[in-house]
């Protein structure tokens, strides 16, 4: 991908996203499935969703994802520590199926030359996805799915984006970023304003 298009689709998320506001959720491009389904969902990859794979889970894939959340979370906390493993339970089940089980986090380069990458809008959306389907089945009690936002913008920074939830008890937003790790790990689920200020895992 050449860096005008990269920068052309994060000025998009940038417009769309920026206040996490929406009611609807905004994909990055017209291929990507809006109304996602564990039989029916799209997953980007090779940084920028240059390429999209349509996919299906099979019922045991989606029941070892609903076992997750079982037998329920009594505190917000909870539910979020639940979707940190539900994510990083379906990047290793969706790996296999895309070549991504090897993408390594913060953009770098796999051992295996022939894996695909996903920068941090793959990533961004591909958490989205799997956080609609959570919603849309019922896993969510404490949390609802809000816009991708986007920190930065060349004059502060590198563009990054990432997934966003909001607390329904007292609508705090919590960033959902799965890309600074590599592929099957726990994502880091901060306040989103600390994500927006700049944060990153120590070290990174």
């Amino acid at each position: 991908m050449t860096l005008s298009k990269a920068a052309s689709l994060c000025l998009l998320l940038w417009q769309l996203t920026g206040s996490g506001g929406a009611n609807a959720v905004v994909f990055v491009s017209s291929e990507i499935n809006t109304t996602p389904a564990p039989d029916n969902f799209s997953i980007c990859f090779d940084n920028s969703c240059q390429s999209i794979s349509q996919l299906a889970l099979s019922d045991d894939q989606w029941q070892g994802i609903r076992a997750i959340f079982l037998p329920g979370s009594e505190t917000a906390g909870e539910e979020r520590a639940m979707i940190g493993k539900a994510v990083a339970r379906l990047e290793q089940i969706v790996g296999p199926m895309t070549g991504t089980e090897n993408d390594k986090g913060l953009n770098k380069s796999s051992d295996n030359p022939a894996g695909h990458r996903m920068d941090c809008i793959d990533e961004s959306t591909n958490t989205t996805t799997y956080l609609y389907m959570m919603q849309q089945d019922g896993l969510l009690k404490w949390h609802r799915l809000r816009d991708p936002v986007t920190r930065g913008f060349f004059f502060f920074g590198w563009p990054h984006t990432t997934a966003v939830i909001e607390a329904r008890e007292d609508h705090s937003l919590w960033a959902v970023d799965s890309w600074f790790y590599d592929n099957g790990l726990a994502p880091e689920i901060l306040p989103l304003e600390q994500w927006q200020e700049g944060w990153r895992p120590a070290g990174s």
